[in-house]
């Protein structure tokens, strides 16, 4: 009979990896945490000898978790106030990803079905073998293929072309942030694209416009107008450029005493989509782990 010690080396040892899965199926670490701890109490009611593949098993174990908690998530997500973001992942610049699923990403599989995105990230992310996830969806073996294949699909369709730099991505996101702020019109403009989307979280916590600004002019207007509105507030600015989910980005503190993160997503050189997170229950992690307080500033 194993010790209990073993046991809980065994689940240590898988525990950053359960994470990640869970956090990519729900878009939410709090929910992740919950879950492999949720997990973690299941483990310890079995004995680890009798369990031929302790990598696989525990992965059913979250995963299935993990699906009902998305009944409840979908739920909640249809009478949340403005736009969804997962919540930010931070890296410092140069970080290397355990895989390279960005927030443009895995909010395409946020329009997938729970089960197609299970089928993705455990086959096509995560290396488990296709009869391994039919076991642990209870899904025949074709059908999980069908799945997987429908929501590879999906992803590719929103999967940019062209890797960006770190160097690149990072002296984009401080020129955004410098031309934001000041409400440089010609500099922003530079920075474009045509297509450009905002996407701004604030959970009806905090200030946030509730739907996306789509195209060019409506964005320039939206940081004219922001500029305008903000100019007689002090300036608190803490920057720190880090990569958001996969992309480049910042952290900074707002002159209406917001904490937020943004991220971009850059083709061609010109930012595409701005996600911009405000929800103060999305970013508690983000301050614990990098130590800001409220009253932090730094003059960049």
């Amino acid at each position: 009979m194993p010790r209990p010690e073993d046991s809980t080396k065994i689940f240590e040892v898988h525990r950053p990896r359960l994470v990640r899965l869970a956090y990519r199926m729900l878009g939410s670490m709090a929910e992740a945490e919950d879950v492999v701890q949720d997990a973690w109490l299941r483990w310890q009611q079995v004995d680890p000898a009798a369990v031929e593949a302790p990598p696989a098993f525990l992965s059913r174990i979250v995963t299935r978790l993990c699906l009902d908690v998305m009944k409840s998530a979908r739920v909640r997500r249809e009478s949340y106030v403005g736009s969804w973001l997962p919540e930010p992942m931070i890296e410092e610049p140069h970080a290397m990803d355990d895989d390279d699923l960005t927030l443009t990403l895995m909010l395409a599989l946020e329009r997938l079905s729970p089960l197609e995105r299970a089928a993705f990230l455990l086959h096509d992310v995560f290396g488990i073998p296709l009869e391994e996830v039919a076991v642990t969806v209870e899904r025949e073996p074709a059908a999980v293929r069908q799945l997987a294949a429908r929501a590879r699909k999906h992803v590719q369709e929103q999967r940019p072309r062209y890797a960006v730099a770190d160097d690149e991505g990072s002296r984009i996101a401080e020129a955004f942030f410098i031309a934001s702020r000041s409400g440089d019109t010609g500099a922003l403009r530079s920075l474009l694209a045509q297509n450009v989307v905002v996407r701004a979280d604030g959970g009806g916590k905090v200030n946030a416009f509730i739907n996306p600004i789509f195209g060019l002019e409506r964005v320039l207007r939206l940081y004219e107008g922001l500029k305008r509105k903000l100019a007689e507030r002090p300036s608190r600015d803490l920057f720190r450029p880090m990569r958001i989910n996969g992309l480049p980005g910042y952290i900074s503190y707002e002159r209406d005493d917001v904490f937020q993160t943004t991220a971009l997503a850059i083709e061609n050189g010109k930012i595409v989509e701005i996600y911009i997170t405000r929800n103060p229950d999305k970013l508690r992690h983000v301050i614990a782990a990098l130590g800001i307080s409220d009253t932090q500033t730094t003059q960049h």
